[in-house]
């Protein structure tokens, strides 16, 4: 017995070099430092194949979601037959109180082969893709995600090359990962911005192999407040990311509302991904609050936040006044009635009393609530005036006694639910873009909603010499009510001016007795905005370079709903962006 536990004990140690050399570099873990982690894991996924007529429908189910956001569902058709087909993708979730459908229509030409997306929200973890095609049976199949911590990486390439820039391996079944990810092939990507903006990073390894169309989706994710990491930067990187200048060799550079990390080595690269996943575990591009759960009673919305409408609440408390006046009268004053003018005088009053009383609760909504849309608009844009486009990431505060219609918003904008939403709110349809088609806005409920957009726009702020003062010209959509404009090393300040209108600039202020134009705008928000739209965006707080301006404006602002119509009871915008100078 002792010779054999001897043997035992010699044999492991012979084994223990070689088992020390296969351990991977590991990181400890931020939250719980004695648990050490390494590698990746990717999610499981699965892809299943459906065949009927001359359709072919490979459907991928177990897919990575991110923390928030949409989870992009891959669907492959492909056309055997000579005839086009118009196939309609529909989704319903297994949760929630209500059934709520995500669908997507989608053309397959003779003999073509077409990857469709269809971002699902977060909240639905699983449900039932049907696949459905006239004239033919439908394709039903029984969809799931992988559900993750904050930790969830999309990448754009193979998994070996992934592993050749970052040096990890997967890990096994018992080993704590990194993090979570999920691999895409570059030819087949999204190509809308929903697809995307849910990740807290997403990770390109060849640069060079990404279509066009591919590569400015992913610009817009970077520039909107995403975190892009490239593995292996292209020559031609300040051509795919025009904000970057050639004299900026760092690796870390912001980029609009976002970061750009260029990384050479595997170890640079780890811990690109390892901190960029730090700084977004809590924080996405826009952060709207939802109602409470059920066991957080008392609270208007999550984590106690208040609602950014004043007129959030439906009025309960004179709505009560009048019901307990009801009561009163068809109670006590009933009983006062029967003993005077005899039962037949009962059974007359109390239908009218009822009758005068709901017309009562009627005619306060009509006068007082009204029909229209009541909204509070709050939002950041940063104009790029050289390629003529305004990128806005905004959150409104929404109150309606009647549900609105439709919401129509195109591929480069998202519609970004609260993150801690529990079930799926509204009924989407992903054809040519966004359009939310019911459940945008419940009667009496108050919702918040995010946009994050990327969109064409002329807006600028236009600046002229006029013989020995300077001119400048308000051609941004709204009233400016205060800002500052820098040139020639000084501060110029703007303040009341009509959309439209041009005023002279006042006397300079000197450079170093300004103290930070950008934070001055940015205090006029309140502290709630602050965790619901600022924090996060360093790039947007920076000081201004020669040539910017900043200003704090009103109205609707320039997200992609500005254009429904609603009574606005607060709107806070605040902009910077390049001057447009021009001869006098």
């Amino acid at each position: 017995m002792r010779s054999v536990l001897v043997a035992a004990l010699l044999l492991a140690l012979a084994g223990a070099p070689r088992a020390f050399a296969r351990t991977p570099v590991s990181h400890v873990d931020p939250v719980d430092p004695d648990t050490p982690r390494s590698g990746y894991r990717v999610a499981t996924e699965k892809l299943e194949v459906h065949k009927e007529g001359d359709l072919r429908v490979a459907i991928r189910t177990g897919v990575l979601m991110p923390p928030r956001g949409y989870t992009p569902v891959e669907v492959v058709l492909q056309n055997s037959g000579p005839a086009p087909l118009q196939a309609l993708l529909s989704l319903r979730g297994h949760y929630g109180q209500e059934a709520r459908v995500i669908e997507r229509s989608v053309e397959v030409g003779p003999r073509q082969r077409v990857v469709a997306w269809l971002p699902v929200p977060t909240a639905v973890r699983g449900g039932n893709l049907e696949v459905r095609v006239p004239g033919q049976r439908r394709i039903l199949q029984t969809l799931y995600m992988d559900g993750s911590r904050d930790e969830a990486v999309l990448v754009l390439g193979a998994r070996k090359d992934f592993e050749a820039d970052t040096g990890l391996k997967e890990t096994e079944g018992e080993h704590e990962p990194l993090f979570l990810a999920r691999f895409l092939e570059e030819r087949e990507a999204p190509r809308e911005l929903a697809s995307y903006v849910g990740y807290p990073v997403v990770l390109v390894g060849d640069a060079a192999s990404i279509p066009a169309d591919v590569w400015a989706v992913l610009e817009a994710y970077a520039i909107s407040g995403g975190r892009l990491v490239l593995t292996r930067p292209p020559r031609d990187l300040v051509e795919r990311l025009p904000l970057l200048s050639e004299s900026n060799t760092r690796p870390e550079v912001l980029y609009g509302f976002g970061v750009v990390r260029r990384c050479g080595d595997p170890a640079a690269c780890v811990e690109a991904v390892t901190s960029l996943l730090r700084e977004g575990a809590e924080q996405g591009p826009v952060m709207p609050k939802g109602p409470p759960p059920s066991w957080e009673r008392g609270s208007s919305l999550t984590e106690g936040a208040s609602p950014l409408l004043e007129s959030a609440r439906a009025p309960v408390g004179r709505f009560l006044l009048l019901i307990f006046a009801f009561a009163l009268a068809v109670g006590p004053g009933g009983l006062m009635l029967a003993r005077r003018r005899g039962p037949v005088a009962v059974l007359v009053a109390v239908p009218v009393v009822s009758l005068v009383t709901c017309l009562a609760l009627i005619a306060w909504s009509v006068l007082v609530d009204g029909f229209a849309v009541h909204a509070a608009r709050y939002s950041l844009t940063w104009l790029d005036g050289a390629r003529s486009r305004a990128v806005t990431l905004g959150v409104a505060g929404w109150y309606a006694n009647l549900s609105p219609g439709e919401v129509k918003l195109p591929l480069s904008s998202v519609l970004l639910p609260p993150d801690d939403q529990y079930e799926v709110v509204a009924d989407l349809d992903w054809t040519g873009g966004l359009t939310v088609t019911r459940g945008f806005l419940p009667p009496r409920t108050y919702r918040e909603w995010g946009e994050v957009s990327v969109l064409p726009s002329r807006a600028r702020l236009v600046v002229r010499s006029d013989g020995g003062a300077l001119r400048v010209q308000n051609a941004l959509g709204a009233r400016v009510e205060a800002g500052w404009l820098r040139r020639g090393g000084a501060y110029y300040r703007l303040s009341g001016l009509e959309d439209g209108a041009e005023a002279t600039l006042d006397a300079p202020v000197p450079y170093g007795e300004m103290s930070h134009p950008v934070r001055e705008q940015l205090h006029e928000l309140s502290t709630s905005l602050w965790e619901r739209l600022v924090n996060g965006k360093p790039g947007f707080q920076t000081d201004l370079s020669e040539g910017d301006f900043v200003v704090r404006m009103g109205g609707p602002g320039m997200a992609p709903s500005a254009a429904m119509p609603v009574e606005l009871e607060a709107g806070v915008h605040v902009v910077r962006g390049k001057v447009e100078e021009v001869g006098s």
